[in-house]
């Protein structure tokens, strides 16, 4: 019990400041944050190749904590993000973060991991494609 209140201790001001940073960024549906909209859509917006692609390489490498994602995702939907790109960032985040990379190249090595790496991007970039293209 000890050992989980320090860890709830720490993560919780991280936590906060993290969805206080992506509403101040990304804004709210309606209301402009300070990352304009238009970079947004044009990064992310329609069911494109290059940004589901972009969405699940981002997704792969930030580090994503369960309360967050939904208000990062819809600060980003609510930006222009398109639907494919927004099911490519939520698969591709819980499944890899930069720490979770770097963990896992400690006990599988570099090979394995980077192909770790290619195939959460790879199969979530094509789902969200299929997703995009039915929705």
């Amino acid at each position: 019990f000890s050992a989980s209140w320090g860890f709830a201790k720490q993560i919780f001001p991280l936590l906060f400041l993290g969805i206080l940073a992506a509403g101040l960024l990304l804004g709210r549906p309606g209301h402009e944050g300070l990352i304009p909209s238009a970079w947004v859509a044009e990064a992310l917006g329609g069911n494109s190749l290059g940004a589901n692609l972009f969405a699940s390489v981002a997704g792969a490498f930030m580090y994503f904590a369960t309360l967050t994602e939904v208000p990062i995702l819809q600060g980003l939907m609510g930006s222009g993000m398109g639907d494919g790109p927004a099911l490519t960032l939520l698969l591709a985040g819980p499944a890899l973060s930069l720490p979770s990379i770097l963990v896992i190249r400690s006990f599988m090595g570099t090979k394995k991991t980077l192909t770790f790496l290619a195939l959460v991007i790879v199969m979530a970039t094509t789902a969200g494609m299929i997703y995009g293209a039915l929705v």
